[in-house]
């Protein structure tokens, strides 16, 4: 019985050794100019978030033109979150109930992760982080780990993971964008 439980405790040294912890790591929060966009947006969007077993779904209105971000987040019909990013000040209203762990600041970096050209990220990342895009998929990598995701499912449709943190989002969007002249 010794020999064996002494197996077992071996066994398991050997694999903590063989796949170390993951280090977690701060993914940066981008600050890009409204204009780094190359155009005109207005989306209404439905979202799915995912956060180990909760779910929820959200609606958001999203306006971005040369000058100005604008989001607004709804739950149940209330407002949640209220953003505007003119390129230098980030402005928020935040409902009582939104949990303290959604942030603009990270809204608004998922937001640009998504939607902004990957050249005007790239130029925005601080070292050692880099920006993978291999067709519809785009990655946020650290020392060879993919810390942020986000998959292009179609016109419109995105989902983000954000391995950092651990939430998934599923982002549905209707509207139009309006091409610069």
């Amino acid at each position: 019985m010794r020999r064996l439980i002494a197996l077992l405790l071996s066994a398991a040294l050997a694999a903590c050794t063989a796949t170390p912890p993951r280090v977690a790591a701060s993914v940066p929060e981008l600050r890009l100019a409204p204009s780094a966009l190359g155009h005109e947006l207005s989306l209404q969007q439905q979202l799915h978030f995912s956060f180990g077993q909760q779910q929820r779904d959200l609606d958001a209105l999203l306006e971005v033109d040369a000058q100005e971000v604008r989001l607004a987040v709804q739950a149940l019909g209330q407002s949640g979150v209220r953003l505007s990013w003119d390129g230098e000040h980030l402005q928020q209203q935040r409902a009582p109930w939104l949990p303290a762990s959604v942030r603009g600041e990270r809204v608004l970096a998922d937001l640009q992760f998504t939607l902004w050209p990957a050249e005007a990220i790239r130029a925005a990342l601080p070292a050692p982080w880099t920006l993978q895009e291999d067709g519809s998929v785009r990655r946020l990598m650290r020392d060879g780990a993919v810390w942020l995701q986000v998959e292009r499912q179609g016109e419109g449709r995105y989902l983000l993971d954000n391995r950092a943190d651990g939430y998934r989002l599923q982002i549905e969007s209707v509207g139009q964008e309006v091409q610069a002249p």
